[in-house]
């Protein structure tokens, strides 16, 4: 019984053996397909256990093979060298973008290790671009309301300064040739009236030529109550962009069809050397609603015409439309303004000066009382990066004024208008570091939770570009480690399902400023991120702007992140200055 039993276990030994070489032989013969993503290379036919037949490196413009990888995330390399072939396979190409420049490693990076409090780090911030006036015996003042003018390649930038030394937000002046750096002047230009009086406070203005006479018109804010109107329209002269004295006795009042004398200020002028008049438009209320109005006054100044109102804010949402300016691009004439306690926006026209067609907000709530100023190449919006009164809110961003910001102006094809860095400030960073991963792109897939990757480092000012393409309908984009705490991290978020491009405090639960954008799933779109100091600007290139402030990121990671969607960054890079 045994010895049957023994040989019918030997015969189901055998039988088992000679199934698995069968099949391992099968196995062994079997073919499968390998796909390459695309249809510029063939698919190929591979037995089990063999290697891809090399092909040749695809091709596309403005790109650099980075090697080809077995899932669409670009997570498991594939080496046509050495990996072998084990099942259907389709093969993805990664991209680099060809800039040609190299890594280094080691910069003149600032030592942020000691400085733990959001505000020391902001003392310790050696601003350039971003404009910020010298302390004031230990005071820190601010720019507000900048009022650009340019002659001779001399960009003249007065601006209302606030704090330090300044007198109820008299006019200073700071002046560059690049916007790079800065010649900050000491006294102020246009000083309030220290004994009173209708300038009591000086309010935003501008500064035009008239032959050789320099005019500074700008807005005359009492606070005593026993003047009949609070602001009126005031002028300085000059005979240099430096140096102004005021007009004694000239003025323009608020119209009486305003029905009120409260709110008259921030004239814009421009000078027609054809007709020897100076267009002024001033922005004003009435009946509740903000308003622009339009005077045409004589190049002596001794005439003055009331126009009418040009334009009315369609919202009815402002009190006041601030720092309104106009300028022309091409055959399309422009509109700006700031509505008050909001952002800038534009309105369009075939004339100078309307009729207008709807506006549209340009960048977030953070970039604020920007006019324009050109050089007969480019045209530029020079306004002020918003602060908050304390470095170490994670609430809101909410001060009154800032640092300097300046942003070039792009037309579109369609005449409208987006906001692009500036050349100069873009170039400055030109060192190549290296980021925190070992290549040029990362993945970052999520459901409900957010999700996060290394990818760069927050130097004390730097540049990062990249691109990136997305399937899903949920946040992402950059975070910056505020104190160690996912929870308390700070993003720069790019929304698909709302359209809107935002900067969220403590993981996306407090809105800080946020403006509009189009997304599509399998598109891939290109990104410019600019930051010195506490100062930064997101560009999607050729789409939008959103000016942040990022208090106490300093000397800390920087990544990206998803939630509730699947999300490839390519093509990175981060730039410091030499």
């Amino acid at each position: 019984m045994r010895t049957c039993i023994r040989r019918k276990t030997i015969a189901v030994l055998l039988s088992i053996c000679l199934l698995l070489g069968l099949l391992s032989g099968c196995a062994m013969f079997a073919e499968y397909t390998v796909r390459f993503d695309g249809d510029e290379i063939p698919a190929q036919t591979v037995r089990s256990g063999q290697k891809v037949t090399p092909v040749d490196d695809p091709v596309r413009e403005g790109y650099v093979f980075a090697g080809w990888y077995q899932d669409a995330a670009l997570t498991q390399p594939w080496n046509l060298e050495s990996d072998k072939v084990k099942s259907d396979l389709t093969l993805y190409a990664a991209w680099d973008r060809d800039t040609g420049d190299e890594i280094t490693v080691e910069g003149n990076d600032k030592d942020f290790s000691d400085l733990r409090t959001p505000g020391s780090q902001e003392e310790a911030y050696a601003y350039s671009a971003f404009f910020r006036p010298a302390p004031d015996d230990g005071v820190q003042p601010y720019v507000g309301d900048p009022m650009p003018y340019y002659e001779d390649g001399v960009y003249y930038i007065y601006y209302l300064k606030e704090g330090g030394d300044s007198y109820n937000h008299s006019a200073y002046l700071t002046t560059t040739t690049d916007f790079l750096t800065y010649t900050e002047y000491d006294a102020p230009v246009l000083e309030a009236s220290r004994s009173g009086g209708q300038d009591s406070w000086i309010g935003t203005g501008s500064v035009v030529k008239v032959g050789e006479t320099y005019y500074f018109f700008y807005t005359g804010h009492g606070d005593a109550a026993t003047l009949e109107y609070k602001e009126k329209i005031l002028v300085a002269t000059g005979d240099s962009p430096t140096s102004f004295e005021k007009l004694e006795g000239w003025e323009i009042i608020p119209p009486a069809e305003l029905g009120q004398k409260q709110d008259f200020r921030d004239p814009q002028a421009y000078y027609d050397p054809e007709t020897e008049t100076i267009t002024l438009t001033v922005t004003a209320s009435q009946a509740g609603v903000a308003r622009i109005l339009k005077f045409t006054l004589s190049a002596d100044l001794q005439t003055v015409t009331y126009d009418g109102v040009i334009f009315s804010d369609p919202t009815e949402t402002f009190w006041n439309l601030e720092c309104s300016d106009t300028f022309q691009i091409g055959d399309t004439w422009y509109l700006t303004y700031s509505g008050q306690d909001d952002t800038l926006w534009y309105a369009m026209a075939e004339t100078p000066y309307g009729p207008y067609g709807a506006p549209t907000r340009l960048d977030g709530k953070l970039f604020y009382a920007a006019k324009h100023v050109e050089d007969g190449e480019n045209c530029y919006m020079v306004g002020w990066a918003r602060r908050s009164e304390s470095p170490s809110s994670t609430q809101d961003v909410a001060g009154w004024g800032g640092n300097l910001m300046v942003q070039k102006v792009v037309q579109r094809e369609d005449k409208t208008l987006a906001l692009a860095p500036v050349d100069a400030v873009a170039e400055s960073f030109s060192v190549r570091r290296p980021l925190a991963v070992d290549t040029t792109h990362v993945s970052v897939s999520s459901g409900s939770l957010f999700s996060y990757q290394p990818a760069f480092t927050c130097y004390e000012s730097f540049r990062i570009t990249g691109e990136f393409t997305f399937t899903g309908t949920g946040s992402f984009g950059l975070s910056f480690d505020y104190n160690g705490r996912d929870d308390k991290n700070k993003l720069i978020s790019l929304s698909p399902a709302e359209g809107k491009l935002q900067l969220l405090f403590n993981e996306g639960s407090t809105p800080i400023a946020e403006t509009a954008v189009t997304l599509e799933p399998g598109e891939t779109y290109s990104f410019t991120y600019l930051q010195e100091g506490s100062v930064g600007v997101f560009y999607l290139d050729g789409q939008a702007a959103l000016t942040v402030r990022i208090y106490g990121a300093s000397g800390k990671p920087i990544e990206v992140f998803a939630e509730q969607n699947d999300v490839i960054f390519s093509c990175l890079r981060q730039y410091t200055r030499p």
